[in-house]
Parts: structure tokens; C-alpha cells; sequence
């Protein structure tokens, strides 16, 4: 295609004098001329040098170690035309050597050089000065230089000149020029757009090139583009692509039409002309990859303008980017998957590439390319957000496996946008369950630990919306996804923070995993959080009062408030009210802990464990001889006991004393057996808990109202606790010595509510709620000052006055444990404020 720039430079004209004959073998000899004052002598010894240094950079090398640089640089502004000319012609051979370039710029010839591209100045001088710089203009700083001294404008008049290689040159240092921006900003002030396009009418394919490459550059800016349209720059580049003897040219001519379609205007411009249909059939056909490529890239960044991508809609872009997607190179896979996602933010696209474009994209999924998997998954990301229909389709694509296993992808967006389709999926209820059953959590747990922001939020996102079923938030915190999620709470990222507080709250949504969580600090850290105005979010004061929720012996011990939808179990204990910055300590650390004068922990523990109770039950059959037991008597009783019994009854013809003993021998084997398979402590049972809430649902919960039964239990917890007490001898009731006396008795710290028979307030106010909690009526449980609590209870008037038929709502009222049991104080008044600070 055309001819090529000429490599060899016609001879110098003959000179007006006589040659002088110079002979000289070495190179040092010609260096030692160009100190010469005759000019005959200067320009052969130039001449000569230049023909030394073409040779190759081993020449160069030489040359610049016997000095001759600084010489040559003397001579580059010698009087003489032809010294100058045959100088320079030195300079540009050796500028292509790193060596040559560093001491150039520390001679600081720009100055100098750009002084010989004035108008007047032979051809020859124009040809080897724009090369000398274009060698120079790859460094940074002698761009700097070129652009302050004011070598631009020369350079651009230049692009005129009738010499192919000054135009190669000049157009070739613009270009390195033009990559920085101020230099950008320049050219376009000087009017570069013209004699650019001009160039690309050359018959050399290099000058071609170098001058798409500078306007792909500049067109960066959206004033080169707008010029370059009114310079009619597009038809220009249309016909480029247009002619297949131009195919070389392609890609660059597609990277400078990608450029232009970022504008509206532009875009539209081109799709009147037919331009944009031109553009999209031509990439259909071409098979030249980075062609495909390009004409990709050159799409996303158009779809990025919410116009633009209506207009790609109108002319059908999808099926150009659906198609692109089946190539076998990877570099064009990933252009179209990222231009699709673009095209994404317009719903028609979106709904086109969903019918069309989902499977391939999955396919993408399991390339061994990172990138290309990176990209198909982005993608995804985007086509089913919001659509349930785009994410059905990529479920019936069989989707859902390679993405799970994305998320252990080498690439940090693949992980986060993965998570994001799996979660966009999730709406749907089906979909939720299939990728549960995929162990989603296990997956998630690594990208908990990522140290990238975005895979950090998405992932914890994702955990927010799987952990609502408990078998997913089992299978996180035995994949070891707690830790890490809790980590995450420290996260300076907003949204990295707000997501894992939500993936919190939802995790503490059962009391295993609520525990395991305050184990693992994130009570501490929310609360921190909430201190914060600038950290704390809806989510990290909703996250805190669930953890509480479901910890409730911390929730009491913190707030000091149960309300009547926290329900006590068992485990459940009253520390006291615990100080900012003191660790609650666990049940088990706490009964460890030696024998105190500090307050009672106390606990409640309604269920016996089954092998105390059947061991219990088995040392009774044998005390009184009874050693005919039915297992269907005892259905409670464990296998082990049942063989206890077994062997018990074997023994029926024996001494009892030997019966005993064996029995106790293999009570003890089995009981030990017991022991090592629960090995984890356990507090001790509370049987007359037990029997109280019996006794409390066999009497109480007959009765016809709540007030009825609110009352009676009143009177049952006060007659377990001590009676009623007159208020001026509260003071003589010695419930503290009573507790000393447990305390001694077990030796410990931690007791059991039914073992206490004369109780204060929050002993009584503890009971009246477990109590209630377990037989169906609901309180609340206050913890006040000086160990007062109270219950408060919700009632409704019997008698309703005013209209007839008018439900009024329920009054609050204070139920009175210690003084009249019984009687209800209506919260708010004077009554109700008297027994909380009595």
C-alpha cells in the first residue's frame, strides 16, 4: 500500500570549492578534526562521522566516549550552512542511543535544536533536527522542555512540509508530546486537526499511522473531537475502514472512531449519516481480533451517556456484542463483556441481552482466563440487577455452580460481582434455596477475609441475605465465617461497615450464633460504633439490639431492660449491671471464679439434664428393690441408664450387697462415659424451678383473665420469696445473710433461683418473669437502682368507660411483689415512682 518513507538521505550538493582530502583510520583522529577552525575540515569530519555512526550503536558508543557530543554541539549553531547541516545530521543519527540521549539532555540542546526548524532552513536541517527530537521526546522531561521552548508550533508547521521524512518525524514527536495533557491543550490551540488529517492522504503507511495514533490521542478531550468533527474527521476515518487497502490502518482509525462516539452529537451525526450502521456491519464481518476488540471498547465507552445508549439500542448493538462474546480470543471477550455491561443501564438492552446473551456469558464463567471470567461475571452482575427475568435465565443457564465457585476467583472483581449475582438471584426463593444447597456460606467465608473494599461489602451483603435461613448461618459459623465477618465491624469503609452490621443482625437471629458472636467481640465494637455519630449506621444499632435479643443475660446485665418478646430460657443469669469497658464474663467463668462477699450471680436452669435426673431415678429403683423397670415407663431415661437397669435385672438372684456393688461399678463406668461426652460445663439443674412453673401452670393458668392470672402470680412468687414484707420493716427483712448462707453452702458465686427463699426485689421481679415467660404471660423485666426491678405488665381495662363497644388500649401497670402482692401500680404515677426508689 503506497511507498515507504525513504530510508537513505541523498548526498549534500557538491560544494562551490574543491574537496579536501582528508584520510584518517580512526575515529579519534575525525573527532580531533571537528576542533578544526577551517570549515572544509568540520564538515568532512561531520560527514564522516555520520557515515560511523549509521554503522550502528557500538559506533555511537565510541563516538560519545571520545567526546565527540560536546563538539557537535558547538557546531549545531556554527555559522557555516554546511557544518550546521552535516552537525545536526551527526546528532540525529546518534540521538536514537540511550547513552547519546541522557548527555543531550544534560547539555540542554532542545533550545538549540528547535531554533533549526525555522522556515528558512534547509530540508536536510528540518529531516535530522525533528528526528534528533523525536529520539528525545520519549523522556519525560525533555517533553517539558520541548513544550515550554515553544517547539510545538514549528513541529505542526512542519506536518505541512514536502519531505516524507520530516513529516514522519514531526508528526512522531507530536505524537510523544501529545500524551501529556498540557501539551494536548496546546496543539489543539494550534490548529493540529487539519494538517492530521491531511496526513492521513499520505502515501506512507508510517506518517498514516503516526498520525491516527496523535489524533487518538487528542481526541480524548471532547474540544479535539468537536474540531475534528467540523474538519469533517469522520468521513475521513469512515472511508479509512471503508477500504480494504487501507486494512492496516483499521484498528487505529476504530480506536480514534471510539473516541468521537462518546458524544452525543457526534454519535448522532454518525448515525444519520449511516455511519454507525457502516461501523457496527464492518465489526460484524471483520475476524481481525483487535478490530473486534476496539470496535468494543469503542461501544462501552459510547453506552457510558445515557443518549448514546439509546442510540446503540436503535441500531441494534446487542447482536454486534452477543456475537463478539463466541470469538476465540479472550481480549474480545472481555471488550464486549464489559461493553455489554454498560449497554446495561438501558432497560431494552438489558431485556435483549437476557433473551440472547445470558448463556454465553455463563460459558464465560468457567474460562481458565481470569480476566475473561472477571468481566463475564461484571457483566451478569449488572444484566440481573433488578430483573428477575435476566436472573431466571441465568439459573436455567445452569449458572449458579460456576458462580459459587467464582467466588474463589484469583481476581477481586470477579469475587465482588459474583457475590452480587448470587444475591441478585436470592430474591427469588427457589433460587435462594438451590444456592444455599450449594454451601454459598462456606464460599463466603474467604472473601470475608479479602482485603479489597468492595469484595469486602459484597460478601458480606451476601451473608446478610443467605443468613436468614438457620441452617446457612450454621454453616457459617462452622466455616469459621464469624471471625472474619466481626473483623470487618473495625472496616473505615461505610459501606463495608453498614453491610457487615446488617449480615450481623441477621446472623444473631438465633441464639447459638448470637453467642458465638459476642464471644468474638462484636457487642464491644457495635457499641463503640454507636458511640460514633460520623461510624454508626441504622443497621449497627439494629445489629446490637438483636445481638442483645438473643443474649439476653448480657442484654440485662447492659441495658438493664428485658422487654416482654425477650423470653428468659435456661442459661439465662443476673450478674447485675455490668460498667462500660468490664468483659461479661460466661456462666461457667463466673462459677470458677472463688467464693466472694460480691453480689449473688443468679441463674435459672428449669431442665434437668437428663443423666443427672436418670441417675437419680436409677440410685432410687435400687434403694427400694426395684428392679423390674419398663422402658416404656421411663421414656426419659438414656440408653446407657436403660442398660444400667438391664444388668440391674440380671442380677435378681444374687446377695444384694453384691447387687449393689455391681450396680455402682457400672454407675460409675457409664456415668464417666457420660461425663467425657459432655464435657463442656453445664449448670447444675434447678428442680424446684421446675416444680414452681409446674405448680404455676397447674394453678394459674386455669383462671379466666390476664389480671386474674397476672395477680396470682404475684402471690405465688412472693410466698416462694419470702411473704409480703411491711414497708417500715424492709429494712429487718435479711435477705443478704440468707444468700451469704447459699453462697457458703455451694461454695460458689452463681445460684439457682429456686434455692433462694427470701428474696429482694430483683430476685422476685426475676422469678415473676420466668415464671410468666414459661406459662404465657408477658412482662417485662426493669432494672432499677439500689437492687430494685420490678415487672411492668400491659392490661386491659374490664370495664371500659366512655363509648359503648370502645376498645381502649392496654395500661401499663407496675406489679407489687413485695409489699401488697399483687396490687397493680398504674406506671406514671406517684405509686409507681414511690416503689421504684424505695
Amino acid at each position: 500500500m503506497g511507498k515507504k518513507v525513504k530510508k537513505e538521505i541523498e548526498p549534500p550538493p557538491k560544494d562551490v570549492f574543491d574537496p579536501l582530502l582528508i584520510e584518517s583510520k580512526t575515529a579519534a583522529t575525525v573527532v580531533l578534526m571537528l576542533g578544526s577552525p577551517e570549515e572544509e575540515v568540520l564538515a568532512k569530519a561531520c560527514d564522516a562521522l555520520y557515515k560511523f555512526a549509521s554503522k550502528g550503536d557500538e559506533n555511537k558508543l565510541t563516538l560519545l566516549g571520545l567526546g565527540a557530543v560536546e563538539h557537535l554541539y558547538k557546531l549545531i549553531s556554527h555559522e557555516d550552512p554546511i557544518v550546521r547541516r552535516n552537525a545536526i545530521m551527526v546528532f540525529g543519527i546518534m540521538a536514537s542511543n540511550n547513552d547519546v540521549k541522557k548527555l543531550l539532555r544534560e547539555l540542554d540542546v532542545t533550545n538549540s535544536l528547535i531554533s533549526q526548524l525555522a522556515p528558512e532552513e534547509d530540508v536536510v536541517i528540518h529531516e535530522f533536527t525533528t528526528l534528533c527530537l523525536a529520539h528525545m521526546a520519549v523522556e519525560y522531561t525533555t517533553k517539558v522542555q520541548i513544550f515550554e521552548q515553544g517547539g510545538l508550533e514549528p513541529l505542526i508547521r512542519l506536518l505541512g512540509s514536502p519531505d516524507p521524512d520530516v513529516k514522519k518525524n514531526s508528526v512522531e514527536c507530536i505524537y510523544l508530546l501529545v500524551q501529556d495533557f498540557q501539551s494536548r491543550a496546546a496543539v489543539r490551540a494550534l490548529n493540529v486537526i487539519p494538517p492530521l488529517l491531511e496526513l492521513l492522504k499520505s502515501e506512507y503507511p508510517v506518517i498514516q499511522l503516526l498520525a491516527l495514533k496523535t489524533l487518538e490521542v487528542i481526541t480524548k478531550d471532547r474540544e479535539t473531537r468537536i474540531i475534528l468533527g467540523e474538519n469533517k474527521g469522520l468521513d475521513c476515518l469512515l472511508k479509512i475502514l471503508e477500504t480494504d487497502e487501507f486494512s492496516d490502518l483499521h484498528v487505529e482509525a476504530l480506536a480514534v472512531l471510539g473516541n468521537c462516539l462518546e458524544d452525543v452529537h457526534t454519535l448522532q451525526l454518525i448515525q444519520q449519516t449511516g455511519g454507525l450502521k457502516k461501523l457496527l456491519s464492518f465489526v460484524g464481518v471483520s475476524i481481525v481480533p483487535d478490530i473486534q476488540k476496539n470496535a468494543a471498547k469503542a461501544i462501552a465507552k459510547a453506552a457510558y451517556d445515557s443518549e448514546n445508549r439509546k442510540i446503540l439500542n436503535e441500531e441494534e448493538v446487542e447482536k454486534c456484542l452477543i456475537n463478539l462474546l463466541e470469538t476465540d480470543n479472550d481480549g474480545v471477550k472481555v471488550a464486549a463483556s464489559q461493553a455489554i455491561s454498560a449497554m446495561c443501564e438501558n432497560l431494552a438492552s438489558k431485556r435483549a441481552f437476557g433473551l440472547q446473551g445470558i448463556p454465553q456469558l455463563v460459558q464465560l464463567l468457567s474460562s481458565y482466563n481470569e480476566e475473561v471470567k472477571e468481566a463475564a461475571v461484571t457483566a451478569l452482575a449488572n444484566l440481573t440487577a433488578a430483573s428477575p427475568s435476566n436472573a431466571s435465565a441465568v439459573a436455567e443457564a445452569e449458572g449458579i455452580e460456576p458462580l459459587v465457585k467464582a467466588l474463589h476467583a484469583q481476581r477481586d472483581g470477579a469475587i465482588a460481582n459474583a457475590a452480587t449475582v448470587l444475591t441478585n438471584l436470592a430474591m427469588q426463593e427457589p433460587f435462594r434455596v438451590n444456592i444455599q444447597s450449594r454451601g454459598i456460606m462456606s464460599a463466603l467465608a474467604e472473601p470475608l477475609r479479602s482485603t479489597n473494599s468492595q469484595v469486602q461489602s459484597k460478601a458480606a451483603f451476601a451473608v446478610a441475605v443467605f443468613g436468614c435461613d438457620a441452617d446457612a448461618r450454621t454453616e457459617l459459623r462452622n466455616a469459621g465465617g464469624l471471625g472474619p465477618l466481626v473483623e470487618l465491624l473495625h472496616s473505615k469503609n461505610e459501606e463495608v461497615r453498614r453491610n457487615v452490621c446488617w449480615a450481623v443482625m441477621v446472623c444473631a437471629s438465633d441464639e447459638l450464633t448470637a453467642v458465638e458472636l459476642c464471644r468474638l467481640g462484636a457487642l464491644d465494637i457495635l457499641e463503640e460504633i454507636n458511640l460514633s455519630t460520623g461510624r454508626k449506621n441504622n443497621f449497627s444499632e439494629a445489629a446490637l439490639e438483636k445481638l442483645l435479643d438473643n443474649n439476653l443475660s448480657q442484654k440485662y446485665s447492659q441495658m438493664g431492660y428485658l422487654s416482654s418478646s425477650n423470653i428468659i430460657t435456661d442459661g439465662f443469669y443476673d450478674c447485675g449491671q455490668i460498667k462500660p469497658g468490664v468483659k461479661f464474663l460466661s456462666l461457667e467463668e463466673l462459677s470458677m471464679q472463688e467464693l466472694t462477699d460480691r453480689r449473688a450471680i443468679i441463674f435459672i436452669n428449669a431442665k434437668p439434664r437428663e443423666e443427672a435426673c436418670s441417675t437419680n431415678i436409677l440410685y432410687s429403683f435400687v434403694d427400694f428393690g426395684l428392679f423390674i423397670i419398663k422402658s416404656k415407663d421411663f421414656p426419659y431415661l438414656s440408653p446407657k441408664i436403660m442398660y444400667i437397669v438391664f444388668c440391674v435385672r440380671k442380677g435378681k438372684g444374687k446377695k444384694e450387697e453384691e447387687k449393689m456393688k455391681e450396680v455402682t461399678q457400672i454407675i460409675s463406668k457409664v456415668q464417666d462415659e457420660i461425663n467425657l461426652e459432655n464435657s463442656h460445663w453445664l449448670p447444675p439443674p434447678d428442680f424446684i424451678l421446675l416444680d414452681y412453673i409446674n405448680d404455676a401452670s397447674k394453678t394459674i393458668l386455669p383462671l379466666t383473665t390476664t389480671r386474674q392470672q397476672v395477680v396470682a402470680l404475684a402471690q405465688f412468687v412472693a410466698d416462694k420469696m419470702g411473704g409480703p414484707i411491711e414497708r417500715d420493716k424492709l429494712h429487718d427483712f435479711s435477705w443478704e445473710l440468707h444468700i451469704s448462707e447459699i453462697e457458703f453452702e455451694l461454695k460458689c458465686n452463681v445460684v439457682p433461683i429456686g434455692k433462694v427463699k427470701k428474696g429482694t426485689f430483683y430476685h422476685r421481679a426475676l422469678l415473676f418473669k420466668v415464671v410468666g415467660d414459661r406459662i404465657g404471660i408477658g412482662c417485662s423485666l426493669v432494672r432499677g437502682e439500689y437492687n430494685r426491678a420490678w415487672n411492668e405488665v400491659k392490661l386491659v381495662d374490664d370495664s371500659p368507660q366512655g363509648i359503648a363497644g370502645l376498645l381502649l388500649p392496654p395500661q401499663e401497670y407496675i406489679v407489687d411483689l413485695m409489699f401488697e402482692p399483687g396490687f397493680l401500680i398504674k406506671q406514671g404515677s406517684a405509686e409507681a415512682d414511690q416503689y421504684k426508689r424505695i
